[in-house]
């Protein structure tokens, strides 16, 4: 009788811990505050020392991180880089870089393409402003989507069954006097999107800092992800949201219309 394959004996060998590790990421993508390596064992039943060997090997690949004090596992947004939207084999990014560089140059404003991950928009690219203040933020940050200009654009373009859900699952919380913190005043404000097409951020996550932003669409006419841009209160007047707001829409149009040909 011939001898196992020692590929397939490496592959049955090694098919517990995948197991685990992917039960470990499931776990973990539902507890952002994170998780001990206690809790995760009792939760997952899996002894302590597996769990130990499984994450130090997806931290070390970079898909979780732990804490140096509390001990606890999280997700990385590393994730984001193995399903980003594409067109014809491209990433979303790279279609999206062009009109990118087309908006932050007229506008002179720091320039961000974003997505939606649960009720949380996610930086996924950025430009920074011309200007020698700037706003920045880390790519991969996170924002609530009611309290930021890209958040609202992509909620305001999606099926109305999903933005009821969406709606439903925020847990509303005031960051500024401007913060939407009912659910009425978020559904009414996404109708005002949808019919003027772009989206503003009135100081409503950060005090002193507004943004512009419009949806990317699918053929189907849902948002997939925004372009936003962001500046200084005084750099991005309301007299100046209706003009902005169509420069931010019409480089949303170019990656939409690539989405659509």
């Amino acid at each position: 009788m011939p001898a196992p394959d020692t590929n397939q004996k490496s592959a049955a060998a090694a098919s517990p811990s995948l197991q685990r590790g992917i039960a470990l990421l499931e776990y973990l993508a539902k507890h952002s505050h994170g998780c001990t390596l206690s809790e995760l064992s009792e939760e997952l039943s899996v002894p302590q020392a597996s769990l130990l060997r499984i994450g130090k090997a997806l931290e070390e690949m970079g898909y979780l991180s732990r804490d140096v004090a509390s001990k606890k596992y999280y997700l990385t947004n590393r994730f984001l880089q193995l399903i980003p939207p594409s067109v014809q084999d491209r990433p979303l990014s790279e279609c999206a870089i062009g009109p990118m560089r087309e908006l932050r140059d007229l506008t002179g404003e720091t320039t961000q393409l974003c997505c939606l991950i649960d009720t949380e928009i996610v930086i996924l690219e950025q430009l920074l402003a011309r200007h020698p203040f700037k706003y920045s933020a880390e790519i991969g940050a996170r924002a609530p989507c009611y309290s930021c200009a890209p958040g609202k654009a992509i909620a305001a373009f999606l099926p109305e069954n999903e933005r009821e859900d969406l709606v439903n699952r925020i847990r509303f919380k005031r960051f500024t006097p401007h913060t939407i913190t009912s659910k009425r005043a978020f559904l009414n404000e996404l109708d005002r999107i949808r019919k003027r097409g772009y989206a503003l951020d009135h100081e409503e996550g950060l005090s002193g800092i507004r943004c512009v932003a419009a949806p990317i669409l699918d053929r189907n006419g849902i948002a997939i992800a925004a372009f936003t841009i962001t500046g200084p209160a005084e750099r991005i007047p309301q007299d100046e949201y209706e003009s902005l707001g169509d420069i931010v829409q019409s480089r949303a149009t170019q990656v939409t219309l690539t989405f659509n040909t």
